[in-house]
């Protein structure tokens, strides 16, 4: 194996992509060592910021050849640290992070096929201001869209609150560009929605937070806009209520229903408490809410119609107790708000243990109810920050400590809080990491939940494409 030489390595760097995108200095490089959450910090020979495909496979080969570790980052707004050097790996060899940010360019807008090719720095609310200029939809949506990028999305496989409409970002994705592990380049930039022809290599990368390849560019799926949409919030007395409205709404709007997202009175106290500017739009707490929006490429009427026709039989059903309606762009984006708004005023309240967890859709209030339990024998007064995307299954069920509590003293209790959950989740057939990877967070809790022939053939893969784990390492497998 090559001995890492950091001085001839950082002249081929320089070399390669130009002295100023080669940050050694310690002032420059830190806000590429620590996650969003500021939960992981580690450390790196250097950050790499390429602006092209051929720089970022130039950076590989020269890693590859000198023995150092890679770890990919885009917008830095992972919740799982796995873009972040994990604690060590600089000590034990030579790692350097590779930023993809500057590889930000719309390549092409093909609104006939409705697909874009984009780079994998490109952020996610620049494509979906791209598609909006073609009359088109990029669906995927998510509090961090403003920073995060595409090819983070992709790594991440992200999901956000377009899911039960539209899938994961796997779904999204067509073709992929990737650098492997040896610096060599896989075109893949197919915009196929069939191509039968043999393994699908594409599935393997995305999903795979760098730990396979490097994506540089890929080709996504575009919608036509649609031209109209109905948001509302409904009020509930249980999460069993909110599944009898999300059968009765898929009964009367069926494919027109894209998104329905669960949120506890909790976490209304907690945005309210904290972004008081917010309007809560009713006149007293309720136990549960569902914000729901029905998307239309008829018109307004029609959309409307067929929800007057769904909220009719909720209320009749006894499902619902109360309900506004969004009369306005401006009302729909106050009612996002709220939900969007929840991770923030998680932030402002203090520490708290986050699970992003899903379970079979039908299992979800069995879950809460049954997890809620679990934690308060075990941590009286606990608070459950419940929220997420009900139609597809997947919950942020987030346990912050009692009111008034140390949240330190509580997050001291991380193990305990996540073998509950995690433990209940398994039991219930779900994941312990629905849309936000494993990274070196979930690392040690994926093994211990998955079956010994999955984790073998997952390792194999890994083998396969990375033999020397060069690709961010500590992180997956």
């Amino acid at each position: 194996m090559p001995t890492a030489k950091p001085d001839s390595f950082l002249d081929l760097c320089r070399a390669a992509i130009g002295a100023q995108h080669v940050l050694t200095e310690t002032e420059d490089k830190a806000s590429y060592l620590t996650d969003w959450r500021q939960r992981y910090t580690g450390d790196a020979l250097a950050v790499l910021r390429p602006g092209t495909t051929q720089e970022v496979a130039a950076i590989v080969h020269a890693c590859h050849a000198h023995d150092f570790a890679i770890v990919p980052q885009g917008g830095n707004t992972g919740l799982c640290g796995g873009a972040t050097p994990a604690a060590g790996e600089a000590a034990a060899r030579g790692v350097v992070v590779l930023s993809l940010q500057r590889l930000n360019r719309i390549r092409q807008v093909d609104p006939v096929n409705n697909t874009v090719t984009v780079e994998a720095g490109v952020v996610l609310q620049q494509l979906q201001d791209a598609a909006r200029e073609h009359d088109r939809l990029f669906p995927l949506s998510l509090a961090a869209e403003g920073s995060c990028t595409i090819g983070g999305n992709l790594s991440t496989n992200a999901g956000g609150t377009g899911v039960l409409r539209y899938g994961n970002t796997r779904e999204l994705c067509l073709g992929l560009e990737v650098v492997t592990a040896t610096g060599e380049v896989w075109e893949g930039l197919r915009g196929l929605r069939k191509d039968n022809t043999g393994y699908d290599l594409r599935d393997l990368f995305i999903g795979a937070e760098g730990t396979l390849g490097i994506i540089t560019a890929a080709v996504m799926k575009l919608y036509p806009a649609p031209r109209a949409r109905v948001t509302a919030l409904a009020a509930l007395q249980s999460p069993r209520d909110a599944l009898a409205l999300l059968s009765i709404a898929q009964s009367h709007a069926g494919s027109m229903l894209t998104g329905f997202e669960l949120m506890s009175e909790l976490c209304m106290t907690l945005v309210t408490r904290h972004y008081p500017q917010l309007r809560y739009p009713f006149a007293q707490p309720y136990p549960q809410l569902v914000l729901l929006e029905l998307s239309d490429s008829e018109s307004e009427e029609h959309a409307r119609a067929i929800f007057e026709t769904m909220m009719t039989a909720a209320f009749e059903a006894g499902v619902v107790l109360d309900a506004v309606v969004a009369e306005s762009m401006q009302q729909s984006r106050d009612l996002w708000n709220l939900r969007e708004h929840i991770p923030l005023a998680q932030v402002e309240e203090g520490k708290n243990i986050k699970h992003d967890i899903a379970v079979p859709i039908s299992k979800v209030a069995d879950f809460i109810e049954t997890t809620d339990a679990l934690l308060q024998a075990v941590f009286p007064g606990a608070r459950m920050v419940t929220f997420g995307h009900l139609g597809d299954g997947n919950l942020h069920y987030n346990v912050s400590p009692p009111e008034g509590g140390d949240h330190d003293a509580f997050l001291a209790n991380q193990d305990t809080v996540n073998r509950i959950v995690h433990d209940s989740v398994h039991r219930f057939g779900g994941s312990i990491s629905a849309e936000h990877g494993l990274g070196q967070l979930k690392l040690e809790e994926n093994a211990r939940y998955k079956s010994g022939v999955e984790l073998a053939l997952m390792k194999a893969v890994k083998q396969t494409f990375d033999p020397r784990g060069l690709m961010n390492p500590g992180k997956v497998v």
